[in-house]
């Protein structure tokens, strides 16, 4: 892109972020393998009027189930999981059908058949602090437990029908957990964002407080005003599935390796055959 068209695009950013009262943004874009756009717009912090930078940390939602897919993807390749096994191999979870199982596979693709469960909506609305603690979730267990025990059902066999479900990859992210013997984001960080330079990124709420450069959240009020909202889901349900900070510029990182075959720099974190794999419904 040259220079002009990218000033043209910040004009529609900005004409976007005025209709739509964005406070602040930032975007990156990568072209054959490399960086070639990063910038922010607008503010991170309206009270201190501080700058959103390409370097602004704050939530990058569900594209964390990315990395959690990925590193399945890795133990895959390491031989220690098959993406065909039932969850239930790993896991005490009683969803499904023995006859006809959930597995792996079905969650990277939604197509587990399970409806959204409530357990990570438990855990975002109680960041909130609007939920007394009546459905204790204070372990794996009580997880595992809750949704197992959830008044859902089974719509069609797995791998027919796309239903959005958040539980299904807190699930996969415990099975990094066991398989490994670690915490999910040391996994993480060790074996996906290390190896990228990706070394702001987290999902721990003490390292996004240590950093400068980081959002603070906002939401419209009734009245139509920006209300400040720090209410990002620093609870180990939602890592999985939507927990990780990040930044455009290390996230460029991230788009560079998948779209070199799992290659950034001299890292290859991941083998491009194991990538389409994943990538095929």
């Amino acid at each position: 892109m040259s220079k002009t068209q990218f000033e043209e695009v910040e004009q529609i950013i900005v004409e976007i972020m005025r209709e739509f009262k964005i406070p602040g943004l930032s975007i990156g874009v990568v072209k054959d393998g490399k960086s070639i756009y990063a910038k922010g717009f607008g503010a991170r912090n309206l009270e201190k009027n501080l700058p959103f930078t390409p370097d602004t940390l704050f939530g990058i939602g569900s594209i964390s189930k990315s990395f959690t897919t990925l590193a399945v993807m890795q133990l895959y390749e390491q031989e220690k999981i098959d993406i065909q096994d039932p969850v239930g191999k790993y896991l005490n979870f009683k969803l499904g059908k023995k006859n006809n199982p959930i597995k792996i596979f079905h969650i990277f693709s939604h197509s587990a058949g399970i409806p959204e469960l409530d357990g990570n909506v438990v855990a975002l609305i109680r960041q909130l602090g609007s939920l007394d603690p009546i459905i204790p979730m204070s372990s794996w267990d009580d997880f595992l437990l809750h949704i197992n025990n959830a008044n859902t059902e089974i719509f069609g066999s797995p791998g027919k029908y796309f239903f959005y479900n958040n539980d299904m990859f807190t699930c996969l992210g415990l099975i990094v957990k066991k398989i490994t013997n670690m915490k999910f984001e040391d996994y993480i960080k060790e074996n996906i964002l290390k190896p990228l330079e990706m070394n702001r990124s987290t999902y721990l709420k003490q390292n996004f407080e240590k950093e400068d450069d980081v959002l603070t959240g906002y939401l419209p009020s009734d009245d139509d005003k920006l209300v400040k909202d720090a209410t990002h889901p620093f609870d180990k349900i939602v890592y999985a599935p939507g927990g990780l900070l990040s930044s455009v510029r290390e996230m460029q990182n991230y788009i560079i390796a998948l779209i070199n075959g799992g290659k950034f720099n001299q890292s290859q974190i991941i083998q491009k055959s194991s990538l389409e794999k994943m990538w095929t419904p």
